[in-house]
């Protein structure tokens, strides 16, 4: 008994830590997108007039960049197209695996075969690898790295949503309204897909946690956003030639921006994943 207490109160403090952090990171992308509408900050790299490589200091309180450019002001603009990319990229995902999947689980047969075999194949490639060839084909741009996400995810959605449809159609209240004269189209709608998002925000957690190193992963290789946009891992990449010659906040603070948006969405991830299994 004193266990499960134990393990109940450790839990509601990793979740509880989790949405902590990650209310900063959603409070930050709403001030950023706030001003970039207003104008009230200047990020063009043409009017710079501050010191390269300052370092932290009272002005500039994670120091500048090879360009004189604010770093603490890049890494909260870093978090809006972080948030934008993976919220886009897990959207796709949805409306190609959840329809697919209930399809191909519903009707079962060649279009289950079919399907199944696409995803699969999809799914046994490496995600870094598959994103990567996927960015490299389309090219960089905010929509082109979701696309590349959404092609890495869509087979997880598809997976899930397949295995609850099978499970749920052979339900009573499935097979009665079949019996019954209902058109297919409502036993879908009404009765399934109810019942098989059930687990979908344990997977969109988890998935959101991924995508950002991902995307962070496509920066650092040139092939995420455009270079002009500021994301993580492309600021990680220019960081490197700087950090052997102790230049190292230029690294510090996107780096520390990726990790902790990556652990609370992980802890929120594993807290909703236990909750679900219980």
């Amino acid at each position: 008994m004193i266990e499960s207490n134990v393990k109940d109160d450790i839990s509601k403090n990793i979740r509880k830590t989790g949405f902590i952090i990650l209310s900063f990171y959603i409070i930050a992308v709403f001030f950023m997108l706030f001003f970039d509408s207003f104008n009230l900050l200047d990020f063009s790299e043409t009017a710079l007039n501050n010191q390269i490589y300052a370092p932290p200091s009272i002005s500039h309180l994670c120091g500048t960049d090879r360009l004189g450019r604010d770093v603490c002001l890049r890494t909260l603009q870093g978090s809006t197209i972080a948030f934008e990319v993976v919220f886009l990229s897990l959207f796709f995902s949805l409306l190609v695996g959840l329809p697919l999947g209930l399809i191909s689980g519903y009707f079962g047969g060649y279009i289950d075969k079919f399907l199944s075999l696409i995803m699969d194949t999809i799914f046994s490639i490496p995600v870094i690898l598959l994103s990567v060839v996927i960015a490299f084909i389309l090219g960089r741009g905010v929509i082109n790295a979701a696309f590349a996400l959404c092609i890495v995810y869509s087979p997880q959605y598809f997976r899930l949503i397949r295995n609850q449809t099978l499970l749920i159609k052979s339900e009573n209240y499935v097979e009665a309204a079949n019996i019954s004269g209902v058109s297919t189209m409502t036993v879908i709608i009404k009765y399934i897909f109810p019942n098989v998002i059930t687990p979908l925000p344990v997977l969109l957690t988890l998935n959101a946690a991924d995508s950002v190193l991902v995307l962070g992963s496509l920066g650092f290789l040139g092939l995420g956003v455009p270079a002009n946009v500021p994301e993580w891992g492309s600021d990680l990449n220019l960081a490197l030639t700087a950090l052997p010659t102790g230049i190292w906040w230029t690294a510090l603070y996107p780096g520390f921006a990726m990790f902790f948006l990556v652990l609370a969405l992980s802890f929120i991830g594993e807290d909703l994943e236990e909750s679900f299994n219980k």
